[in-house]
């Protein structure tokens, strides 16, 4: 390391080494895996005090280069260092240093790489850490960004300094006299005239807008509203696309502020926010700009390159939200206007617009429009521009999955069939889209029927055999481009899924064509010669295996007669798949299918099965796939019942083993101990020779908590199911919860096998544990639905357990009896669960 900043600071050294020297550095410092940061972070510690000085003098030096791309190369260096040394405490000094730089006259590159510095630490280290210095660093980069800076590079570099340190300015912004000021620095960067400072100028107002919204009112009224409605109609995109996104920003606010307020009505409660309805405010003003936007696509544009009429029509959909029933008198006008035009912009501006409002308006306001529209659109499929044909094939699958309702089976469905089954022979981004139309039009239509009632008649019913061979044949295609076979396997997944009785000959000979090209590909596996055509056979056999899984729920014990076909299909495919392909999860997803379709028959299939069972299962760097093979041991035990406790001990064993290993994932940690409850299940009694040490393991699990002072850990556990967390890590209070609702699986499956047995005897000395999670899971300020009615529901089966009282003393506990007869507001089923509790408890107790 010592030789590389040795080269960075080396001015008489070629650009492009020097370049290598800072990238090879910042790389030898930072790493995106967080086991891999701890090790390069702890390897930077252990250095001699020396070498670390000698570097960071290096790196500092190098931020004042003549070479404005050297000074950028040690920011990034400088910047790593600090992401390692200022969380533990080390290197206070450097702040000051970087302040005093920026304060430099003289030397122009050197503001400009200090600033870069600033934002990428702002950018890379929790906000606490930097608190204390907020208004140093605040006051530096507003300097540097105010209009009165000579150098456009200087204002360009603080300006995104500020964009990266806006979330720790927290108290700056509290302040009006602050805010006044910072708003006023950037509102003027945007009439910069750099576009680049433009661009980030309105960068910062968006991030501004997501992170204050509620101190947003008096600027939106004196400058912003004006400001952006201008930014959008500027000519270079780069500053139109940012002043889209401002208004994205705010209606993606508003929208979760009316969301919460809905939430807190139900609850009789005042939201914590209001919405100031900017969006609603703002509508006559950004609308027509809007609509004029979406008219500036582009013939050749690329699909994924993201550009100012896309980003319109986003925003169109997002201020749908916003304003609701408001925005469809707005837009109506543009689009009677345009449908019909010559100019092909024109018709694909107003398709889109109309597919862009869809969603937020209430159904009975777009219903009437709707049925006006669809014969239209449907004719519009035969449209002789691709971008028009693509968009309206988008808006017909928006209807399909938003308003089916309006479409009426006598009047809209065979036209609209006949066409989307036209653009499945189209251009691929147009198949790509038909396919998702026709996947809506399956999934909505069967969440209008039953199709477990044998007397029902889907009414796309008729259409069932046109509409999968149409579907096979895309299928066929050798390539995937704009991932229109993928989409076509989604549509034939979701018409096997919506099937009625009347259709089920049709989903048999769909699983058989399937059946024979998972055999056909296996059979020329050998002529598989790169990395491409291996992707490609992979991706086509785990979409085959996933048409499999949905056929064979669909079909439950219907499917036995293939049940030897499939199994051989899977086990040839396990062993020509590798260790860890990606094509192992969908065959096991296949496999668990059949386990709870064929039940015990499924018994003379295991053999054979578990040495690759066991394979995926030691695949801890794969927690994708060890997670699926877990969830499989879950599937065989509840297929055999009584019959899967021969495999018991190999189950626990293996799962025991996962558990105690640091490679396993900690998420995938969390399903093994549910996995628990469904061998404990299965086996009842037979479970005995494991209780004990499942018991321990799922008590110390549970004694794991997330510690709001320091963000560490509790519980002896801890260090094999969470690891490390630093404070602040949100993501544990989550992790917490999927953890105890993993256990509390695991003692409803435990308690519920051993349930009416005399294993019941050997579980008294555990109630005490498992009482205790619930209380704590009870106890929680916020109570997941999930954990309330897993909670409830081991209560009850507990009480089950035990009628005559034999633990009655833990049931007449305070906080039982309170928790009982709570009557906060709970979801249906969790109530009902609560009153099933409640008689059960007073049964044992009486």
């Amino acid at each position: 390391m010592l030789m590389l900043s040795s080269v960075l600071v080396n001015e008489s050294t070629p650009l492009h080494v020097r370049n290598a020297a800072g990238l090879a550095l910042k790389n030898a410092l930072s790493a995106r895996e967080s086991a891999r940061q701890t090790e390069y972070s702890t390897r930077w510690l252990a250095l001699g005090d020396d070498v670390k000085s000698k570097i960071k003098q290096d790196a500092l030096l190098t931020l004042g280069s003549p070479s404005a791309k050297a000074g950028n190369f040690a920011s990034q260096v400088v910047a790593a260092i600090a992401a390692v040394e200022l969380p533990e405490g080390r290197w206070n000094e450097l702040i000051e240093v970087l302040l005093g730089f920026v304060n430099s006259e003289q030397n122009t590159n050197l503001k400009v790489a200090t600033l870069q510095t600033i934002g990428f630490i702002c950018e890379a280290i929790k906000p606490e850490i930097l608190s204390l210095k907020a208004n140093e660093i605040l006051t530096a980069v507003i300097h540097g960004a105010r209009k009165e800076e000579p150098s456009p590079e200087v204002q360009l570099a603080a300006i995104h300094a500020l964009f990266n340190s806006l979330e720790f300015i927290r108290e700056n912004f509290e302040r009006e006299g602050e805010r006044n000021y910072i708003m006023q620095v950037v509102c003027e960067a945007t009439q910069n005239s750099s576009v680049n400072v433009q661009v980030a100028a309105f960068e910062c107002l968006v991030r501004i807008m997501s992170l204050y919204y509620d101190k947003m009112a008096l600027y939106m009224e004196q400058a912003l509203f004006g400001l952006t409605v201008v930014g959008m109609k500027n000519p270079d995109e780069r500053v139109a696309l940012q002043a889209v996104e401002f208004w994205s920003t705010v209606c993606e606010e508003e929208i979760e502020l009316a969301l919460e307020a809905q939430e807190a009505a139900e609850y009789g409660e005042q939201p914590e926010q209001e919405s100031r309805h900017f969006a609603k405010v703002a509508l006559p003003e950004i609308i027509p700009v809007l609509l004029t936007l979406l008219t500036k696509q582009e013939e050749d544009a690329d699909e994924d390159e993201w550009n100012v009429s896309m980003a319109a029509g986003t925003c169109l959909s997002l201020l749908a939200g916003a304003v609701q029933d408001n925005i469809v008198s707005a837009v109506i006008p543009f689009i009677e206007g345009n449908i019909k035009s010559e100019d092909w912009h024109h018709r694909e501006a107003a398709v889109m617009a109309f597919g862009s409002i869809l969603e937020g308006p209430d159904p009975s306001v777009l219903t009437p429009l709707v049925n006006q529209a669809l014969p239209l659109l449907i004719a519009m499929m035969a449209d002789t521009n691709l971008q028009v044909k693509d968009t309206t094939a988008w808006t017909l699958g928006r209807i399909c999955d938003t308003l089916i309702e309006t479409i009426k089976p006598d009047v809209h469905l065979h036209p609209l069939i006949e066409a989307l089954a036209s653009g499945l022979r189209d251009n691929p981004r147009i198949v790509t889209n038909c396919c998702w139309a026709l996947m809506n039009l399956a999934e909505q239509t069967s969440l209008m029927f039953d199709p477990e009632d044998p007397t029902q008649s889907n009414p796309l019913s008729k259409y069932y055999e046109p509409i999968m061979a149409a579907l096979l044949q895309v299928t066929e295609s050798g390539s995937n481009e704009a991932n229109f076979r993928t989409a076509a396997y989604e549509a034939i997944v979701a018409y096997v899924s919506a099937a009625t009785n009347d259709v089920i000959p049709v989903i048999q000979t769909t699983v058989v064509t399937v059946l024979q090209r998972m055999e056909h590909l296996l059979s020329i596996q050998n002529q598989i010669v790169g990395v491409d055509d291996r992707n490609n056979w992979n991706e086509l056999q785990g979409n085959l295996c996933n048409v499999v899984t949905h056929v064979t729920r669909k079909l439950h014990g219907g499917i036995q007669p293939l049940g030897d076909r499939i199994m051989t299909l899977i086990l040839q495919l396990a062993q020509s798949a590798g260790r860890t392909s990606t094509v192992l999860e969908d065959a096991f997803l296949a496999v668990g299918a059949l386990c709870g379709a064929l039940e015990s028959n499924f018994a003379p299939y295991i053999q054979p099965f578990l040495p690759y069972l066991y394979t995926a299962l030691k695949a801890h760097e794969d927690a994708q796939l060890c997670t699926v093979a877990v969830g499989l041991i879950g599937d065989i035990s509840r297929a055999l019942g009584n019959q899967s406790a021969q495999y018991a001990n190999s189950f626990m064993t293996v799962l025991l083993e996962n558990l105690q290993s640091d490679l396993v994932g900690r998420n995938v940690k969390i399903t093994i101990l549910s996995t628990f409850g469904d061998i404990a299940l299965a086996i009842g009694p037979a479970f005995e020779p494991y209780l004990a040490t499942t018991m321990n393991v799922l008590q110390q699990a549970g004694a794991v908590e997330p510690n709001p002072v320091c963000g560490c850990v509790y519980g002896s556990m801890a260090g094999l199911l969470t690891g490390m967390i630093s404070q602040l890590d949100y993501d544990l209070v989550d992790y917490v919860a999927q953890l105890r609702e993993g256990i509390l699986e695991a003692y409803t499956g435990i308690v519920t096998g051993l349930k009416k047995t005399e294993g019941v005897n050997f579980l008294v000395p555990h109630v005490p544990s498992i009482l205790d999670l619930v209380q704590r899971c009870l106890g929680e300020e916020e109570r997941l639905d999930s954990l309330l009615r897993l909670s409830y529901g081991l209560l009850g089966d507990l009480a089950d357990c035990y009628p005559n009282g034999q633990i009655k003393q833990y049931f007449l506990q305070q906080w039982v009896v309170s928790e009982l007869r709570t009557k906060q507001r709970m979801v249906p089923e969790t109530k009902k669960t609560l009153r099933w509790a409640r008689e059960m408890v007073r049964i044992a107790t009486q």
